[in-house]
C-alpha cells in the first residue's frame, strides 16, 4: 500500500528516573535514524513521544525519595527531555501523559469502550494493606523470592536473578508501605475481553504480519496468541494516574498500560489539528520503535483497544530492538549498573555522535548486544576517526595542497576503472542504505556507509595524488588525474554527509560546514549525485571531525561504573540495617516525663490529617514563624509555624507532615492560622517533623 504520511512513535519512558544508553539503543535512536531519513525524504511524517507519568514506579521512586509523584514526574521529565534534545533525538513533540488533553483523550476512549458496552465488570481479591487501608499494586509487596532466596524481590519481578513472579509466589510476603503482612480483599474492577479479539489478532499477526515484522517480534506475539488470551483488567486501585470517569469508581484509574499508548493520541492531538489524519486515515503508516519488554503492549494490546473503539488505524511495524547489557552485566537502575545519558554528555561534552555511532554499529536488533567502554574505545578510533574521519580529512587537505583549495575539474577523457569503480560504489551505497533504513536494518545501513569511506581510503591510497604531484614538471597532463581523484572523493565526501545524517547529525552539519554548502543538499533525492560540490568552488579548511578516545577516558568510565555499584549496593545494606535497627528498637521505652493521661474520648476529639507542604516564606518581623500552604487533598489551608529557627522555607516546599485539622483558628501577626503542624523536640531543642514514613494521600487519618 502507498501510504500518504507517516507516524511514528517511540515508547513513552517512564518519568521515575533519567535514561540510559539502553534505553537509547533500545528504541530511541533507531526511531530517530527512521525519522530523519524519512524528513531527507520529504515524506509528510510527525515523530512523538512524551512521558509516561503513572503507575507504581512513579509511587515507588516517590516513595523512596520522600518526595509527592508530582515532584518526581516533574523531576524526571525535565532530565530525560534534555537528554533526548542533548543527543538529538529529533521528536516534532515530547509532552506528557499529566496533561490535561492527555486526561481528557484518555478518559474519553475508556468511556467509548464503556458505552458500547465492551468491559466485563469484575470482583476479585486483591492484596490490601490494612495498616495503610490501600490495595497493593504487584511492584509494593516485597518477600523473598522463590528461586534465588533474595529477600527483597517484589511481586511481579525479582531483581536479583530476573524471575518474573506473582505475589502468591513471594515466601513471607509484606507490604512496601508499612511492613504489615498484607491480605486479600475484594475490589471491583472493569475488564477488557482481550480474548474476544484472539481470532482477529491472529489473523492480523500470524498470517498478515510474519514477513513484515521482524523475527522477535512476531515469534513473542504468536507465543502469546498460541497461549490463549484473557480478559485484562484496565483499571487500578490508586489516587495516582488518569482517574475512571465513571461515577462508582471513586479511588480508582486507568490500568497504565491502558492509558500511557493513548498518549501517542493525546500528544499527536497537542502537536496538530491536523491529528485524526494520522491516527484514522487508512493511508497512514503507523510504527511503534519500543524495546522488546513492551512487545505484547503495543502488538496484541494496544491494537486490540484501537480496534474496539473502530476509528483507528493500526501499526503497520513494530521494529522492537532486544536489550543491551553494560560491560556483560543487565543493566539494573536500583543497582545504579547503567551509563547515563545526561552523565555521558557531562563527561563527553560535543560527543553525542560518537555515542550514536557505537550504540547503532552495536544495536542489539536481532539479540542482546553487550555495550563495553573498550568496545566504544576501538570503534570511535578505528572507525570514526580512522576510517570516515581520516578519509574526509585527507581529501581536504589534498584539494588544499594539490587544488588551490577549489574543488577540482572531472575530466571525462582520463576516466579510468577505478574512478568508475568509486562511481558505481556510490551509487550502490545509496540504494543500499535505503533498502536497509527502509527495512529497519539500521546496523547494515551504517555499515554500508562505512565501508563506502573504507573504499575512498583505498582509491586514494591506490591513486597516490601526492605521489603523481612529483611528477608534473616533467607532465603537466598529471593534473588531470589529480584532479579526478580528488573531485571524486570530494563528491564522496559531499555524498557521505547525505548518507551519514540520519545517523550522526551533528557531523553531517559539521561537514555542510566545511563544503560550504546549505543543508538543503542533505536532502536524500542528492544522494548518489556527482555534482553535489560545484567546480573551482572554494572549501574551507579541514576541522576534525572525531577525536581519540584516550585510555585513561576508558579507565575513568569503568571505575565509575564498578563505584557507582558499590555505592548503591552500600546503601541498600546501610538501608537494611536501619530498617533492623528501627525494629529491634521499636519496643524500647524513652524515658521521659509524660504528661497527664487522657481517655480514648479525649484524643478522638483530635483530627489528626496528613498534608503536603506547598508554599513556604518567613513572616514579616517574627524571626520564629513561617507562613505555611498545606494541601489537605480536600483543601488548601495555611498554617502559622514557629520553626522558622530550625528549618529554611526553601528546604521543606513538597514534606509531608502531620497536622491538627481541627485546631481554633488563631491570628499571629495579622495572619489567620487553621491548624498545628506536629513537631518532635530532640535533646539538642531541634524541632524535627512528625512525618508518614511513607508518602501518603494528603488529608489521610493518623490514627
Amino acid at each position: 500500500m502507498d501510504f500518504k504520511r507517516i507516524l511514528v512513535t517511540a515508547a513513552l519512558p517512564y518519568a521515575n528516573g533519567p535514561v540510559h544508553i539502553g534505553h537509547l539503543a533500545g528504541c530511541y535512536l533507531p526511531a530517530d535514524i527512521y525519522v530523519r531519513y524519512q524528513r531527507a525524504q520529504k515524506r509528510d511524517i510527525k515523530f512523538v513521544c512524551g512521558s509516561d507519568e503513572h503507575g507504581v514506579p512513579i509511587t515507588i521512586r516517590a516513595m523512596k525519595e520522600g518526595i509527592t509523584p508530582q515532584d518526581v514526574v516533574d523531576k524526571y521529565n525535565a532530565i530525560i527531555k534534555d537528554s533526548f534534545e542533548q543527543m538529538g533525538i529529533s521528536f516534532d513533540i515530547y509532552s506528557r501523559t499529566s496533561n490535561k488533553i492527555h486526561h481528557e483523550t484518555s478518559q474519553a476512549f475508556f468511556k467509548k469502550l464503556y458505552d458500547d458496552g465492551l468491559f466485563e465488570e469484575k470482583e476479585s481479591e486483591q492484596y490490601y494493606d490494612e495498616e495503610a487501608k490501600v490495595f497493593l499494586a504487584d511492584r509494593y509487596i516485597l518477600g523473598t523470592c522463590p528461586v534465588c532466596a533474595n529477600e527483597n524481590a517484589y511481586g511481579d519481578q525479582c531483581e536479583k536473578c530476573g524471575s518474573s513472579l506473582s505475589p502468591e509466589q513471594l515466601i513471607n510476603p509484606r507490604s512496601a508501605l508499612s511492613k504489615a503482612v498484607p491480605v486479600k480483599k475484594k475490589t471491583k474492577h472493569w475488564y477488557f475481553p482481550l480474548n474476544k479479539y484472539e481470532q482477529w489478532l491472529k489473523e492480523w499477526i500470524v498470517e498478515g504480519k510474519k514477513d513484515e515484522w521482524k523475527a522477535n517480534v512476531y515469534g513473542q506475539c504468536k507465543s502469546w496468541l498460541d497461549n490463549g488470551l484473557q480478559p485484562r483488567a484496565m483499571t487500578r486501585d490508586s489516587n495516582w494516574g488518569v482517574s475512571v470517569p465513571l461515577p462508582d469508581a471513586e479511588g480508582k484509574v486507568l490500568y497504565v498500560w491502558f492509558d500511557a499508548p493513548i498518549g501517542y493520541i493525546s500528544a499527536t492531538k497537542e502537536l496538530t489539528p491536523m491529528w485524526s489524519d494520522y491516527w484514522q486515515q487508512e493511508d497512514t503508516k503507523l510504527v511503534h520503535f519500543i524495546g522488546k519488554d513492551n512487545i505484547v503492549f503495543h502488538c496484541i494490546i494496544f491494537p486490540a483497544m484501537l480496534k474496539a473503539h473502530g476509528k483507528y488505524v493500526l501499526p503497520d511495524n513494530v521494529p522492537a530492538n532486544e536489550f543491551l547489557n553494560i560491560e556483560g552485566d543487565k543493566v539494573s537502575t536500583s543497582r545504579n549498573w547503567a551509563v547515563w545519558v545526561h552523565e555521558y554528555i557531562k563527561d563527553f561534552p560535543e560527543q553525542q555522535d560518537v555515542l550514536r555511532y557505537v550504540l547503532c554499529a552495536n544495536a542489539p536488533e536481532t539479540k542482546d548486544n553487550d555495550f563495553t567502554w573498550k568496545d566504544f574505545q576501538d570503534r570511535t578510533n578505528s572507525e570514526l576517526v580512522s576510517i570516515f574521519g581520516n578519509f574526509v580529512n585527507r581529501a581536504f587537505v589534498l584539494m588544499h595542497k594539490l587544488c588551490n583549495g577549489k574543488v577540482p575539474k572531472l575530466h571525462q577523457d582520463v576516466l579510468d576503472d577505478a574512478d568508475k569503480a568509486l562511481i558505481q560504489d556510490i551509487q550502490n551505497a545509496k540504494t543500499n542504505v535505503e533498502a536497509d533504513i527502509e527495512n529497519y536494518k539500521f546496523r547494515d545501513a551504517l555499515y554500508e556507509i562505512i565501508d563506502l569511506a573504507r573504499k575512498g581510503n583505498k582509491y586514494m591510497q591506490d591513486k597516490e595524488p601526492w605521489i603523481v604531484a612529483k611528477s608534473l614538471a616533467e607532465n603537466p597532463d598529471n593534473q588531470k588525474l589529480i584532479d579526478n581523484c580528488l573531485h571524486l572523493c570530494l563528491q564522496l565526501t559531499a555524498n557521505l554527509a547525505i548518507l551519514i545524517n540520519p545517523f550522526l547529525p551533528y557531523t553531517a552539519k559539521k561537514m555542510c560546514g566545511m563544503m560550504k554548502v546549505v543543508d538543503r543538499m542533505l536532502e536524500w533525492e542528492n544522494a548518489g549525485k556527482l555534482n553535489l560540490l560545484n567546480v573551482c568552488y572554494p572549501l574551507k579548511a579541514p576541522e576534525l571531525l572525531f577525536r581519540k578516545i584516550e585510555d585513561d577516558e576508558i579507565k575513568a568510565q569503568v571505575e565509575k561504573l564498578h563505584a557507582n555499584l558499590v555505592q548503591s549496593q552500600n546503601a541498600a545494606k546501610k538501608m537494611e540495617e536501619t530498617q533492623q535497627n528501627a525494629t529491634n528498637n521499636a519496643d524500647a521505652t524513652p524515658d521521659v516525663t509524660q504528661k497527664a493521661e487522657i481517655t480514648i474520648d479525649d484524643f478522638m476529639k483530635i483530627d489528626l490529617r496528613v498534608a503536603t507542604i506547598l508554599h513556604a516564606e518567613k513572616v514579616e518581623k517574627a524571626d520564629k514563624l513561617l507562613k505555611l500552604e498545606l494541601d489537605l487533598g480536600f483543601e488548601k489551608r495555611t498554617v502559622v509555624s514557629g520553626i522558622a529557627q530550625h528549618h529554611k522555607p526553601e528546604d521543606i516546599i513538597g514534606k509531608q507532615v502531620t497536622v491538627v485539622a481541627n485546631l481554633a483558628p488563631r491570628k499571629m501577626k495579622g495572619i489567620e492560622s487553621k491548624g498545628m503542624i506536629l513537631m518532635a523536640q530532640n535533646n539538642d531543642g531541634r524541632l524535627i517533623f512528625v512525618s508518614p514514613l511513607e508518602t501518603a494521600d494528603n488529608g489521610s487519618d493518623v490514627k
